[in-house]
């Protein structure tokens, strides 16, 4: 079927909030832009984009949302703890009955997750015939009820005993009792699962859940015409930021999520102040996300807490004004910060972990430090800044996200893999 006849439904929890929506948001456009009729449909619609269609956010329509989290809750025995880092897809919507659903050749589901789909939705879906493509963005799709397993491998064989769970759970516990029901639906279809990065795709191929399943690999995609390099002082002049400093940057929706390391970042600046005391003036930190304030007085360096932005030409800004971007996760897919900073030139330095390594080439477009290691990564910044050649680091990240992640390279590698699957459903017709 040619790609100007392709109609494909998009399927996220959210159209803005979070690194998976605003991924799917990308592909979206990256679809609509190489032919493919492409929409998106979501529970919490934030913009008035004709091709994205909300399922509404009154409080009835959230009804799922919040009878998932109360049995979340009565799991954790009353504790706050892990209450929104498990899932157990027990509520949510039955989008087979939408014109949106009839209408599509492919379903391509993202993060479903909250309320969004139930695993009886999700079952409706794949006995629908329509083929099914789930990308996934992080590892929920292959576990019983976590979206990060955290050095747990009982999904290579089967979940049970969850360590989120009270007490470490059981044998037969509610992460034993969700695997059993994600068997029984992967029964009634064939998803292909497309990992966001190799890294999660070897994940993926681990897992007993999805044994017999297909599990490719295609990055998020990222618009290079609007996150480019551009010049540095005009952008700090814009922001208010320093001309006279080197600036560091630290992105994250809430700098209290630990998973996102913040407290090493803070242990590698003392270190780099400790053994570099001549950057005490001229190393300065920029942060966005929340909660930047909390933190600021920690740091060694002057800080530039930014607060919260979703401006996206904003964003670009603040990239464009940063010498180095960091992102010290204990955790990642593909990170679209990562992604983002290399598209505006901006070398970055990050751990050994999860995808970072398939976006950063060491010593090349920036620096990987050792896992958890406060030491390497305070030299893998004190390397990028004062050390390599920032321009040929800046130039060499520009070229890999133009060769790996634009919206056109992205784009054809989906409709390359729908084209496949729509030619094996004529075939089975």
């Amino acid at each position: 079927m040619p790609s100007s006849r392709m109609r494909v439904l998009i399927v996220n929890t959210s159209e803005r909030a979070g690194g998976a929506a605003v991924a799917a948001g990308r592909l979206l456009d990256a679809l609509n832009n190489n032919g493919v009729k492409a929409k998106m449909l979501v529970r919490d619609r934030h913009t008035d984009d004709v091709r994205v269609v909300g399922l509404g956010s009154t409080w009835w329509q959230r009804r799922h949302f919040l009878w998932e989290r109360l049995l979340v809750f009565l799991h954790l025995h009353l504790r706050r703890q892990h209450l929104f880092d498990i899932d157990i897809a027990n509520s949510g919507f039955d989008i087979t009955r939408l014109p949106e659903f009839r209408e599509a050749d492919i379903i391509h589901l993202h993060w479903i997750n909250q309320g969004m789909l139930s695993l009886r939705g999700i079952r409706k879906i794949l006995q629908s015939g329509k083929p099914v493509v789930w990308t996934m963005h992080d590892v929920w799709p292959a576990t019983a009820i976590c979206h990060l397993s955290l050095g747990c491998r009982h999904f290579t064989t089967r979940c049970q005993q969850c360590k989120y769970l009270p007490g470490k759970g059981s044998a037969s516990d509610l992460s034993s009792r969700v695997w059993r029901r994600k068997e029984q639906l992967l029964r009634e279809g064939n998803p292909v699962f497309v990992a966001c990065s190799r890294w999660l795709e070897g994940e993926a191929r681990h897992s007993a859940l999805l044994h017999g399943h297909k599990v490719t690999s295609i990055p998020n995609p990222i618009d290079t015409r609007l996150y480019c390099p551009g010049p540095q002082d005009e952008a700090r002049t814009r922001l208010g930021l320093p001309h006279d400093k080197l600036l560091l940057l630290f992105v994250c929706f809430s700098l209290a999520n630990e998973n996102k390391g913040m407290a090493y970042l803070i242990d590698a600046c003392r270190k780099l102040a400790d053994s570099h005391p001549e950057l005490a003036d001229r190393l300065g930190l920029v942060l966005l996300g929340g909660r930047a304030d909390e933190v600021s007085a920690e740091l060694p360096f002057a800080t530039y807490p930014m607060g919260y932005v979703s401006d996206e030409q904003q964003i670009v800004s603040i990239y464009r004004a940063a010498d180095l971007f960091v992102l010290p996760s204990l955790s990642e897919n593909l990170p679209n910060t990562i992604m983002e900073a290399m598209a505006c030139g901006v070398p970055c330095v990050g751990f050994r972990v999860g995808g970072i390594p398939e976006e950063i080439d060491h010593c090349k477009n920036g620096y990987v430090a050792a896992y958890r290691d406060s030491a390497d990564l305070a030299r893998g910044i004190h390397w990028t800044l004062c050390e390599a050649d920032r321009r040929q680091l800046s130039a060499a990240a520009v070229q890999k996200v133009a060769q790996n992640y634009s919206q056109s390279s992205v784009a054809l590698r989906y409709i390359e893999l729908y084209q496949e699957l729509l030619a094996q459903k004529h075939f089975m017709l």
